[in-house]
């Protein structure tokens, strides 16, 4: 497994992606190069790309880690965590998850959050095997958040 942040928006990353975003949501617009140019060169967001099983293959897993400062400390959120089909059950997801929480605990960060469809059955399994719990409020109930890790 090879995981590493992407730092430029070359052909491979935009066609991953355009392969990737639909099997999060259909309909999810890729992001123009400009639009991804501008995540790649931003402080507070890295975008994690697996490739499976070396650093040479086909890129088949990505996560955005973001993490930001406010009042009480630092924090991060980890969002559009997406596994390519034919490569799930293969612990990809569970590799650029344990990555991000890495790279977030070294930033400093005190929790990390992030929000999944409660339908996502096996992505919320996954979430939880790594230590994240479900928080439930009254206006959502698909939040789940690892702190102090």
């Amino acid at each position: 497994m090879f995981i590493v942040r992407a730092i430029a928006a070359t052909d491979e990353l935009m066609d991953s992606l355009a392969r990737l975003l639909p099997q999060l949501k259909l309909n999810y617009p890729v992001p123009t190069r400009e639009e991804l140019g501008a995540l790649l060169e931003s402080e507070s967001s890295i975008l994690l790309v697996a490739r499976f099983p070396e650093e040479h293959d086909s890129i088949v897993g990505i996560l955005t880690l973001v993490i930001y400062r406010v009042p009480t400390g630092i924090r991060a959120s980890i969002e559009d965590v997406i596994v390519d089909e034919p490569n799930r059950e293969q612990g990809i997801g569970e590799a650029l998850i344990r990555h991000a929480l890495d790279i977030a605990r070294d930033a400093g960060a005190s929790g990390v959050a992030l929000s999944s469809n409660p339908r996502r059955v096996a992505a919320n399994r996954l979430y939880q095997r790594v230590g994240f719990k479900r928080l439930e409020t009254k206006f959502s109930k698909s939040q789940i958040a690892v702190i102090e890790r």
